[in-house]
């Protein structure tokens, strides 16, 4: 028998059980003659017992003192996968030894815990700065640079910090009301462009110091303009100054507000100067910057990015499924707006969304058949993946404000 000793608890097997596996760390050992060798495999040897020592986990090596006795390792559900693949590996053994029913369900195991740990491990980098204080230390007006950042950056750092963080959503809030407003049809007169334009020059300038204080504590100037948040603080300045530029393209000696209306109705930069204006949206976006909720959207949206997919992938189907066979029934009843596929594209969109604006609907009883059938369908097909994303997204946000806390 040889005497084994790990942990502090005794085992012993016989070598010709150990010779049977003999790439394993006990078969070498039975196997070698070489002293030294034996020695190599092990943590320490007592001559007095004739013990060899390991200094591993008594409790899992059960289960491999069990597998060496009956050829099948045995796994419980109880054990850490990590921890028990880490262990075998020491031992030599492989997990083919074990019962397929057991194997399937540690596998299924070990990728849920190795999912959670990776989306664990995202979701603190989700807050994490992509700088950190350290970073100014012994660089050019370091102090001063470390300053702004965390008066820019991190909000919980001082009074005056968290200002500005609530004056960066309420400007944004304010823009977004201001260029609302600027649409309705009683603001467009001289007093309120005159309004909107102080406005959005008031936000603009905020905006763009925000931006520049970013720039300024920014350690890595590359990696300033790779952030995605840095990204959507530069587009929500340019309409701005875009708009500036193209307004004074055209010099001329009517005043300033009957050249911005001859440009805006006249000039083809008219169309040009209305898309720079609706980029201004964008300045939503930065809400994300200080918003657990919108960060844990986002976050939910590039964790389930496949079964978000699969969801468009279905509705495309049903569209051009339904569509076909509303088309089918549909086109031979007199003043039918299912005159081809394509028209009832629509309809077959409308009805898989269970929103149905009833602009289009069908007139014979086949294809009120055929909606019904749509209708169900669609019902079905939002109900499915619709849980799975709340879940998510519940489970994200709750896990993102805990280590919001923590931080």
């Amino acid at each position: 028998l040889l005497n084994i000793n790990v942990g502090g608890k005794l085992f012993q097997i016989a070598y010709k059980v150990l010779a049977q596996y003999p790439i394993t760390r006990l078969g070498k050992l039975a196997l070698y003659t070489d002293p030294v060798k034996k020695l190599q495999l092990c943590d320490d040897y007592l001559v007095q017992k004739n013990e060899y020592f390991f200094d591993r986990d008594p409790s899992i090596f059960h289960y491999i003192f069990h597998f060496y006795r009956s050829g099948v390792l045995w796994i419980m559900d109880e054990m850490c996968p990590s921890n028990f693949v880490e262990e075998i590996e020491y031992w030599g053994i492989h997990l083919k030894y074990s019962q397929r029913c057991c194997r399937i369900l540690f596998e299924e195991k070990r990728d849920e815990l190795s999912e959670y740990l990776k989306i664990e491990k995202e979701l603190e980098a989700e807050l994490e700065p992509l700088e950190s204080g350290a970073q100014f230390d012994g660089k050019f007006l370091g102090q001063f640079r470390k300053m702004v950042w965390n008066l820019i950056e991190n909000p919980y750092s001082s009074v005056p910090a968290k200002i500005i963080a609530v004056m960066s959503s309420f400007f944004v809030l304010i823009s977004i009301v201001g260029m609302t407003l600027s649409t309705v049809e009683e603001m467009k007169n001289k007093t309120g462009k005159m309004w909107m334009e102080q406005m959005e020059m008031i936000c603009a300038i905020f905006f763009t110091s925000e931006y520049v204080m970013r720039l300024i504590s920014s350690s890595s100037f590359k990696n300033f303009l790779r952030a995605a948040f840095n990204a959507i603080d530069l587009v929500a300045i340019l309409p701005f100054y875009i708009q500036i530029l193209f307004e004074n393209l055209d010099d001329g000696d009517m005043q300033y507000h009957e050249e911005l209306h001859k440009v805006e109705n006249v000039s083809k930069l008219g169309k040009v100067l209305k898309l720079i204006k609706l980029m201004r949206i964008f300045r939503i976006l930065k809400l994300a910057r200080h918003s657990t909720g919108l960060r844990a959207f986002s976050f939910t949206m590039r964790q389930c990015y496949q079964q978000v997919c699969c969801l468009l992938l279905f509705i495309a189907m049903g569209v051009f499924t339904f569509s076909a066979l509303i088309h089918s029934v549909e086109h031979d009843v007199p003043g039918t707006d299912f005159t081809s596929i394509p028209c009832a594209w629509w309809w077959a969109a409308v009805s898989l969304s269970t929103v149905g604006y009833g602009d289009t609907v069908p007139d014979t009883i086949l294809g009120r058949m055929v909606a019904f059938v749509c209708i169900s369908f669609g019902i079905i097909l939002n109900g499915m993946p619709i849980s799975i994303l709340y879940n998510k997204f519940s489970d994200y946000y709750a896990k993102l404000k805990a280590h919001e806390m923590s931080q």
